[in-house]
């Protein structure tokens, strides 16, 4: 197991390097020049000429690569020209609050599409099979930023039970005292009931709309992947032993189909990273997601340097988690390894 980690980890390290590069000259791609942003629309060309020097944006692209890569080995990100602090802290203070949700997005979606695909693979063809059909469905065709807006408006605007979508805390709490930077978990170590339901209250929207965006793709490759394994060999001679169905279904069936499933959970976790982007804008969410989209919108180059490379080394390590978590569901994948 322990050599397998290692390899993987040694195929990260070129795939790191061309995240940094693709980004790099991508940044540099875009449309629209930072020094004409932030010296304003009366600015004159010496003023926007004296910008882009103090930026560094005059020297050749290959200098600005060299320089900016020189900056990444010590650990130094840059600065946010927007809000002029370093990037590195902004992702650090921002990333719990997109892990927070998008965690919990996952566990409510796990939550309910596993045992509705196990269901609806051992009663095919019944209500709860169609259901399961009719929810896919639905999961994969609505947009998530539609969906976000559309439980909005029915939950806070028409119905007023949840509260406004303005962040993680309601304005009269205030931030419990950092610990993991989860504000569920912050909340309960500081013993403030209060503020635990309001953060509670806040995530209920944007989780469930992750939820549903994950959902479908979690259901339909649990149904499918139990439906295989219940028509194999080994739990038809399973059954014909006399073991109880539960145990069959359990023991056996779920054990073995639960490999495509991980595989579908480490893809659906990367979309949901993606997704945060919208979810964050439409909620005033204040992770790394919306982040990344105001620095993009003023053509700041190091936020969205900072939130594509934060994202790889994320993939990395949940592919890794992925293969561990195959050794131990499957002894065969170590030996493969």
């Amino acid at each position: 197991m322990l050599t397998m980690i290692g390899k993987r980890l040694m195929f990260a390290i070129p795939s790191l390097i061309g995240v940094v590069i693709v980004t790099f000259l991508l940044t540099r791609a875009l449309p629209g020049d930072p020094a004409a942003y932030f010296a304003g629309p009366a600015a004159t060309k010496e003023a926007v000429e004296q910008i882009r020097k103090k930026l560094g944006l005059d020297k050749p692209l290959i200098e600005q690569f060299f320089r900016y890569t020189n900056d990444l080995a010590h650990g130094d990100f840059g600065n946010s020209l927007t809000t002029g602090q370093p990037v590195a802290t902004e992702i650090r203070n921002r990333l719990p609050a997109s892990a927070e949700l998008t965690l919990l997005g996952l566990i409510v979606s796990i939550a309910i599409a596993i045992p509705l695909g196990v269901l609806a693979a051992t009663r095919p063809g019944s209500w709860i099979d169609h259901l399961c059909r009719v929810t896919t469905t639905a999961g994969v065709s609505l947009p998530v930023f539609f969906t976000g807006l559309v439980l909005v408006y029915v939950f806070y605007f028409r119905l007023g039970w949840s509260p406004a979508p303005l962040g993680r805390l309601d304005v009269f709490y205030s931030a419990p005292p950092t610990v993991t930077g989860f504000y569920l978990i912050d909340t309960l170590l500081a013993r403030d009931v209060e503020a635990f339901r309001s953060a509670l209250s806040q995530l209920i929207l944007p989780a469930t709309t992750l939820a549903i965006f994950s959902l479908a793709p979690i259901a339909r490759m649990t149904r499918a992947s139990m439906l295989a394994v219940l028509a194999s060999e080994f739990v038809r001679t399973a059954r014909a032993s006399g073991l109880s169905p539960a145990t069959v279904i359990v023991t056996y069936a779920f054990r073995n189909a639960m490999l495509p499933v991980i595989t579908t959970l480490s893809m659906v976790f990367s979309f949901l990273l993606g997704a945060n982007v919208l979810v964050e804008k439409v909620f005033a969410w204040p992770g790394i997601g919306s982040y990344a989209v105001e620095a993009l919108i003023s053509s700041d180059f190091a936020p969205v340097q900072g939130f594509v490379l934060t994202m790889a080394v994320m993939y990395v390590l949940l592919n890794l988690v992925i293969d561990i978590l195959y050794g131990v569901i499957d002894p065969r994948v170590r030996l493969e390894g």
